[in-house]
């Protein structure tokens, strides 16, 4: 066999599967455009790293990508033990039904096993991409047909000039308080209290058979700054 034809039998294999990794639940979240402004508003520095948890999905695969959602395929009430249990779940890449919930906890905990470290700052960003999925309702309930359907749609909701338009999201943004010395238990509380408002409105459009509008995209932007802009605050007070 020429060397030609191994290299094209290469690209044809590693093509697939790529193709392969994306048809499980390709959980495509917030646009590109979208995580960015959800970083800027939470006045975030590095708030260009964000779309890299996206990106590596394009390699990592399964690994990353189930850290992006959380199907909820019995509807049950997030509650704080569900994060807690989800971030055990971390990285693994055979929990199809998703552990968004436990990806954002415990990304912050790689964050601070290695503040002294070089590239410490990439686990924070991973956990800015991961809060702004918490509140894309689509990422909160089951990858059913109408998911499929309405996904990409949903994904732009808040528009093209969206990266222009951050002083609308700070305008629905609120203060969240983490306790230093009840940390987890608080941003525990607050995934939970996101992630419901989100499954919920995730109900509202199937019932209605529609897309969000974007007034409530960017109420749900508001959100994920908001409570992305609280963990800022909190590690500034112990790097």
């Amino acid at each position: 066999m020429s060397q030609c034809k191994k290299i094209q039998i290469r690209i044809i294999i590693l093509f697939l599967f790529s193709f392969s990794v994306f048809l499980v639940n390709p959980a495509f979240g917030w646009d590109d455009e979208t995580h960015l402004a959800i970083a800027k508003a939470s006045e975030y520095s590095k708030w260009y790293y964000v779309v890299g948890p996206d990106i590596a999905k394009v390699k990592a695969g399964n690994i990353e990508t189930y850290n992006h959602f959380f199907d909820n395929n019995n509807n049950v009430e997030v509650v704080p033990e569900i994060i807690f249990e989800q971030a055990g779940r971390y990285n693994h890449p055979e929990d199809e039904e998703g552990h968004l919930y436990g990806a954002i906890l415990a990304s912050l905990r790689e964050y601070a096993s290695r503040l002294k470290e070089t590239g410490s700052e990439y686990h924070l960003a991973f956990c800015a991409h991961y809060i702004g999925d918490l509140s894309q309702p689509l990422h909160n309930i089951p990858y059913d047909d109408f998911n499929k359907e309405h996904h990409a749609e949903n994904d732009g909701a808040a528009g093209k000039d969206v990266l222009q338009q951050i002083s609308k999201i700070k305008k629905h943004m609120y203060r969240v308080n983490l306790r230093s010395d009840h940390f987890e238990e608080d941003l525990a509380k607050e995934i939970a209290l996101i992630a419901n408002k989100a499954r919920l409105l995730g109900y509202e459009l199937i019932k209605g058979n529609r897309n969000l509008s974007k007034e409530e995209a960017y109420i749900q932007l508001g959100q994920s700054a908001s409570l992305f802009k609280a963990v800022l605050k909190h590690f500034s007070k112990v790097r």
